[in-house]
């Protein structure tokens, strides 16, 4: 009973951190394109004059680096655990 408590334990630690790097990560493209764009990458839901090309180039990049960061986050997160 007490392995099957600290995996339950080890699961909402690595979901609690891994929602977390997701979010930081998100925070610095955005503040990263802002820089170098002079404004917020679009997101598919905004209504405006954004291209294509510029709402799929943030897209990749928030995709891979939102996800990369999760799996890192995950990875450390169950190294901490053991």
């Amino acid at each position: 009973m007490g392995e099957q408590k600290q995996d339950m334990v080890a699961k909402a630690l690595g979901l609690a951190v891994a929602l977390g790097a997701a979010w930081v990560a998100q925070q610095l493209i955005n503040q990263v394109w802002t820089r170098t764009f002079g404004h917020k990458p679009p997101k598919p839901e905004d209504e405006g004059d954004s291209r294509f090309g510029e709402v799929a180039a943030a897209a990749t990049v928030t995709g891979a680096v939102v996800a990369l960061a999760r799996v890192l986050a995950t990875r450390g997160a169950a190294r901490f655990i053991k």
